[in-house]
């Protein structure tokens, strides 16, 4: 056995403990219409967790020989695994926040494959399509609680932040453990890993033990943030659109750590909803928050919204700089509103379908170079459609930076290009150059070699 490898054979536990054999056909059929490449890069992102590896390309060329194989048995079935990263073990036994990781992965793919991708029930050209698919995601992975108060706080922010940043990441998330919030993240290391472990203190202080860490993810991202073990449900979404709006349904409010491109893409896509006429009503906290180290950061966050989106954009959010009470005090503040506003007009906690989300957000992005160069970076459109395009360009800026097809499309054809309005592009050049002066773009000591160029 190389060192560092290790070969096991694992039975379910509760997640999915039964397969059709027409399930597991299609997921160990390796040619296009099969879904074993999804599986196989899933399966081992989450076995990489805690790894210093934030790159997807990097992860499979390093795990050439990782094979998992699904095996039937009379009373259900086991994954056997060959070449698996040791990181994934203690003493030659899987940790079991990995092993229901693994089962997580198994069970969203097979859903998301036989009914929905291919389930002539969702129309998925359709907005209402679309929710109703992320819904259903959702509901079959059993994370929406019908019988539960609004208390979910989502927690987005860079998977490359410095100590300090991560320390007050899992401070806030004590101090909202302490008044008994829930965390939802991107399920990653760094400002994704931070509040649920500073939580899950905060929590058993206060003997609340039903804590959930609710881990969001899909498969393009998944290699470079793998799954941190304290999430206790993880979803596999099947692109990051449909990540980001299980994000924005789901949660009762959102606080943003400082990160790099990935952040920026979710700040966009909030504010886009946010600033939709038909959510002008709909209570939503947002609050932007960091140590004292960080103010900058949210200072050129702050100039770079103002510049593209305009003041309205900066209404729908709170800035709060090295104070994690003042943070956990004012969400709580902002839960007790969306609790009485759904209330009043007898909508449900557990799924925010009151939100209006346009196509705009909800269409696939795929961030080849011909659609990053055709984007529409201007301000003669509506803000909130300018928003939607803004986080394209993000979105594939991190592609670029971290998943395996964007990297290989940027070693075959040079860097994205990114045209607009002189007025957008600045600003825009200005705050990508201070994520890489400030190694936001990739995890500390790797050189970052930027994918894009912006054109103005």
């Amino acid at each position: 056995m190389e060192q560092g490898f290790v070969d096991t054979l694992i039975s379910p536990e509760g997640k999915l403990e039964v397969l059709s054999k027409a399930e597991v056909v299609k997921l160990l059929d390796t040619g296009k219409g099969g879904l074993y490449k999804t599986f196989r890069q899933c399966a081992l992102a989450v076995l990489n967790c805690g790894s210093t590896i934030d790159d997807g390309k990097e992860l499979l060329d390093r795990y050439q020989s990782f094979d998992i194989n699904i095996m039937q048995r009379e009373r259900g079935i086991k994954l056997e695994i060959k070449g698996a990263p040791a990181i994934a073990f203690v003493d030659g036994k899987m940790i079991k926040g990995i092993h229901e990781h693994l089962f997580a992965v198994l069970r969203d793919i097979v859903f998301v494959s036989n009914e929905v991708t291919d389930n002539p029930k969702f129309d998925l050209s359709r907005t209402e399509g679309i929710t109703d698919a992320v819904f259903h995601i959702l509901r079959n992975a059993n994370v929406l609680r019908p019988q539960t108060n609004p208390n979910l706080v989502v927690c987005w922010g860079g998977h490359s932040i410095n100590r300090a940043e991560y320390n007050y990441s899992k401070e806030v998330g004590y101090q909202l453990g302490l008044r008994a919030l829930d965390i939802c993240t991107g399920c990653g290391p760094g400002a994704m890993k931070g509040p649920m472990k500073g939580a899950t203190i905060g929590h058993a202080k206060q003997r609340f033990t039903n804590g959930r860490y609710l881990g969001i993810t899909e498969p393009g991202i998944i290699a470079a943030e793998s799954p941190n073990p304290i999430v206790n449900d993880l979803v596999i979404m099947p692109d990051i659109e449909k990540r980001l709006e299980a994000f924005v349904r789901t949660g009762h409010g959102i606080i943003v750590f400082p990160g790099g491109a990935g952040t920026a893409e979710e700040i966009l896509y909030i504010l886009g909803i946010l600033l939709h006429p038909d959510n002008a009503e709909i209570p939503f906290p947002l609050i932007f928050t960091g140590p004292e180290s960080s103010r900058e950061y949210f200072a050129q966050i702050n100039e770079f919204i103002g510049l593209t989106l305009g003041e309205e954009a900066q209404k729908r959010y709170k800035i709060i700089v090295d104070d994690p009470e003042s943070v956990a005090r004012e969400m709580l503040e902002g839960i007790k509103q969306v609790r009485e506003f759904r209330k009043s007009r007898s909508d449900a906690y557990y799924f925010n379908w009151a939100l209006r989300i346009d196509e705009e957000f909800q269409r696939p992005f795929s961030p080849t170079h011909e659609n990053m160069r055709n984007l529409k970076l201007h301000k003669n459109q509506p803000v909130h459609v300018l928003a939607a395009n803004l986080r394209r360009a993000f979105s594939g800026v991190v592609a670029g930076n971290v998943k395996a097809d964007g990297i290989r499309a940027i070693e075959e054809h040079g860097h994205f290009e990114i045209h607009g309005d002189v007025a957008i592009m600045e600003p825009m050049d200005r705050l990508l150059a201070s994520f890489v002066a400030h190694s936001r773009m990739k995890l500390p000591g790797k050189a970052y070699v930027p994918c894009y160029r912006v054109v103005m």
